[in-house]
């Protein structure tokens, strides 16, 4: 079992960067698929990227290029560096894990363990 906190949210312009920490506790995240996920209001919770235990990533089409999820296993925290910030980024950002080691998946039904997720929103 795994506890998971997220930080780093918070507004910014459009073409700024952010960066989400993901704080694991109980175990450490390095055997764990991890994954960035993100809500808008009245909108289902979607993948962004999502890493595995060989450092394996995905990422959603509409990210590609301006997020990157990695790992810091000293700190058992998993991030997300955001450049580039468009309007429609803006969410609620959840991590997430499963203790697999599988390929990387954005599928939320494949996930366990949740965050309790951070805001970020990017203004135009």
């Amino acid at each position: 079992q795994v506890q998971l906190v997220e930080s780093g949210g918070g507004s910014v312009q459009a073409g700024g960067s952010l960066t989400l920490s993901c704080q694991g506790s109980g175990n450490s995240l390095a055997n764990y698929r991890l994954g960035w996920f993100r809500q808008a209001p009245g909108k289902e919770r979607e993948g962004v990227a999502a890493i595995n235990k060989y450092d394996t990533t995905v990422y959603a089409e509409s990210v590609k290029g301006r997020f990157t999820i990695s790992k810091d296993s000293t700190k058992n925290t998993v991030l997300l560096q955001m450049n580039s910030l468009k309007p429609e980024d803006t969410a609620m950002y959840y991590c997430a894990a499963v203790y697999v080691w599988t390929n990387p998946t954005l599928s939320v039904s494949e996930y366990k363990y949740w965050g309790q997720g951070t805001q970020v929103t990017v203004a135009s």
